[in-house]
């Protein structure tokens, strides 16, 4: 052989020789242990169609389920509101309101809650002696006669208007009432929250205004300024402002205090008036 070759194949085995090696061990299969008993087969879970199915009727009836029991309380609250808007003004049954609502399978614990709590005590439900109920209007007005005339009082009594939407939950055809009424009432349009409130169109208050005043007065700039601080700014013009405006408050009755005092015990005077006439006449005499 070639000496080179073999040269190399000598190195190869020395570089083999020093250089170390790690074995790898094959692991043993685990040994399972014996068993006496044959194993027991995996239960499979149930299916959805093999699952007990739930009962809505009894769901409903559940006495834990208070969030039902409010929507079949609010059902009522709307239904009676809106049969009150059509002019229905009867009262009726507890029966004849679940009848009319779609709701006649409510269970005996809600009805009795029903009865006993909920529909005596909301605000919007009022209570006939014989047991029946009916919507609660904020205001009793059945006409556009009524409003007018409701709509008057609280102009002269200085409260102002009333509420577009309290109208209209009291007024049964409200639309075809104010409709017919434009011309004898105002709406203004409150600018905080944006809602409409009805007034009393007073025709003896309206008068022509200048536009000369009108400009001097659009003019002046009063957003940043209270009443008080008005009130100081015409005070400094010469001008008195207008202090009893609304409504006038009673006065307090002042009741008057009991004397802690009591009252001293007077003696009947002598009668020194006729000490000149009085005689005395002694025994001796």
């Amino acid at each position: 052989m070639d000496p080179a070759l073999l040269r190399e194949r000598e190195l190869f085995k020395k570089r083999a020789l020093t250089t170390p090696t790690v074995e790898k061990k094959k692991r043993e299969p685990e040994k399972e242990p014996i068993r006496d008993e044959p194993p027991k087969k995996k239960s499979k879970p149930l299916s959805s169609s093999a699952a007990p199915k739930l009962d809505m009727v009894n769901y409903k009836t559940m006495s834990g389920s208070s969030q039902y029991r409010f929507g079949v309380l609010a059902k009522i609250v709307k239904h009676m509101k809106s049969r009150h808007q059509e002019g229905d003004d009867h009262p009726l049954t507890l029966d004849e309101i679940l009848d009319e609502t779609n709701q006649l399978d409510v269970g005996s614990k809600v009805k009795q809650w029903l009865l006993t709590e909920s529909l005596i005590n909301n605000p919007k439900i009022e209570v006939s002696p014989d047991g029946r109920f009916s919507f609660k209007a904020m205001y009793k007005i059945k006409d556009k006669k009524s409003l007018l005339r409701l709509l008057k009082q609280q102009d002269l009594k200085g409260l102002g208007g009333i509420l577009l939407e309290d109208i209209q939950e009291s007024l049964p055809h409200c639309d075809k009432a104010l409709k017919s009424l434009q011309n004898e009432i105002l709406f203004i349009t409150r600018p905080l929250d944006k809602k409409k409130i009805v007034f009393y169109n007073d025709k003896t208050a309206q008068f022509i205004v200048d536009d000369e005043f009108q400009k001097l007065w659009r003019a002046v700039a009063v957003d940043a300024m209270d009443d008080q601080k008005i009130d100081e700014y015409l005070e400094k013009q010469g001008i008195r402002s207008m202090q009893d405006h609304g409504p006038k408050k009673p006065a307090p009755i002042k009741r008057k205090k009991p004397n802690a005092r009591k009252k001293q015990f007077k003696k009947p005077r002598d009668n020194e008036h006729l000490a000149d006439v009085l005689e005395t006449y002694d025994d001796n005499k």
